[in-house]
């Protein structure tokens, strides 16, 4: 059995919680990428379920990974001092964006883009896109953001797998519809929070915010979704790493 050549007196769980902990550090596993299913790791160490499933908890509690109901163990980008300093680098790291939050659907309709949905999402003006609306939550229930969500009508489908779903959406067209999204465009601007919205992310009026707009694009060079997150400053911090490429 493969576990053997790890050794050592620690318990099981501990030596495969160890070996896989090394992996993702060496990039084995990258941010937002899965694990093996439990399973396969069974297989792999040849222990029992018991045991792989405590060498997750570890993998979790150390911040390294967040289950996702029905989809898996996904690696999570590393921890800071701040616990609300989000770090996205690829796309792959928007699956860990939303790991370990609850999205509370509000409504769900059909709407037309006008002028004004036009210069907010970036549409074009006339088209029908399926609207999702809804509050993104913590583990304790307390609000962290307002998003919208804006689905292409070929891929609107997936609208009823959304009650039971609070991961990413785009990962849902993929499956669905055999798309790949390879670009996302990211906009980030300044706000100010309105009486309706202050209401619902727990601020006061008039409190700065940071808009994130997100338009996810399939590999045909189509938009899939385009995402509005408004999360209140004070909760709210965006990371990312620029490299230089030489030409």
């Amino acid at each position: 059995m493969e576990m053997k050549s790890i050794g050592g007196a620690a318990p099981l769980y501990r030596q495969v919680s160890g070996a896989l902990k090394e992996e993702i550090l060496r990039g084995v596993y990258p941010v937002g990428s899965l694990l093996p299913t439990e399973i396969q790791l069974r297989e792999r160490f040849g222990v029992s379920r018991h045991t792989v499933r405590e060498a997750l908890r570890l993998l979790r509690e150390g911040g390294l990974v967040a289950s996702r109901r029905g989809s898996g163990t996904v690696v999570t980008p590393p921890s800071t001092e701040a616990s609300d300093v989000h770090r996205v680098m690829s796309v792959s790291d928007l699956l860990a964006f939303a790991a370990g939050t609850h999205f509370d659907i509000e409504a769900i309709d059909t709407v037309a883009i006008d002028t004004a949905l036009a210069r907010a999402t970036g549409l074009a003006r006339g088209e029908e896109w399926l609207e999702v609306r809804g509050r993104r939550l913590d583990t304790d229930g307390a609000p962290l953001c307002r998003t919208v969500y804006y689905i292409n009508r070929a891929f609107a489908a997936v609208g009823r797998m959304l009650p039971r779903h609070n991961g990413p959406i785009f990962p849902l067209i993929e499956d669905m519809f055999g798309q790949s999204i390879e670009q996302v465009h990211q906009q980030i601007t300044a706000t100010l929070v309105g009486p309706e919205l202050a209401a619902g992310l727990d601020v006061a009026v008039g409190s700065a915010a940071l808009e994130v707009r997100r338009t996810y694009v399939t590999a045909e060079d189509e938009t899939a979704q385009v995402t509005i997150n408004i999360h209140p400053a004070e909760r709210f911090q965006h990371a990312m790493t620029m490299r230089r490429i030489d030409a």
